[in-house]
Parts: structure tokens; C-alpha cells; sequence
């Protein structure tokens, strides 16, 4: 797995993420994308084997469904987006990602 790689797995999954772990399912996997959705697969199977929401009357409620709902979301962004080991043009795919955007005040001031 390259620097490029790596970088493009914690942006999905979150800089906390061990990167030994990571080496180890690419070795396994060999395909950065498989290894986004499988650590994603696995954090969504972890909240659905707890309840999703817990109510203590007059103490306490946790509710997980809105963590499982972002987790979901995740995983559709991450089968859609382009990863860096797609087959194709690693050049033409890296300036794919790249996008400009122009700030503009909402209002103006005088």
C-alpha cells in the first residue's frame, strides 16, 4: 500500500484508524475500496449487535439508530467514489478528485 493510498483510507475511515491493521487487510484484500468497506462493514455489525436505543425512565436515553444511518451513508459514498486503486488513469483519476471552488460573500457590504 503507498502513501497515497493510506491517506485516501483515513479520510474515509478517520485518522484514528491503525494503519497496521490496514496493511494487514490490503495484503489480504489488494484493493483499497475492499478494505474501506470492510472496515465500515464491521463498525455497522458492532452497532447492530447492541440495541439501538436504551431508555432509563427519567435518567438517561441513547439512541445509535442516527450513528447506524451515517455509518450506511458512508458505506454508499465509499462504493461510489473513485478510490486510488480503480483501474484506469491513476493520473486522469487523481485529477478527478481535485475540484476548485470560488468563495463568494453571501452579501455584500458597503
Amino acid at each position: 500500500m503507498d502513501e497515497f493510498q493510506r491517506s485516501w483510507l483515513l479520510a474515509q475511515l478517520g485518522p484514528d484508524t491503525d494503519t497496521a491493521d490496514l496493511e494487514r487487510r490490503f495484503f489480504r484484500l489488494r484493493s483499497v475500496r475492499a478494505v474501506a468497506l470492510e472496515v465500515l462493514g464491521q463498525r455497522r455489525a458492532k452497532l447492530l449487535a447492541d440495541p439501538l436505543k436504551v431508555t432509563v425512565d427519567g435518567v438517561v436515553t441513547m439512541d445509535l439508530q442516527e450513528n447506524l444511518r451515517g455509518i450506511e451513508r458512508q458505506i454508499d459514498q465509499v462504493r461510489q467514489a473513485p478510490a486510488p486503486d480503480d483501474p484506469g488513469d491513476e493520473d486522469d483519476e487523481r485529477k478527478a478528485a481535485l475540484a476548485v471552488t470560488w468563495l463568494v460573500p453571501a452579501r455584500r457590504y458597503r
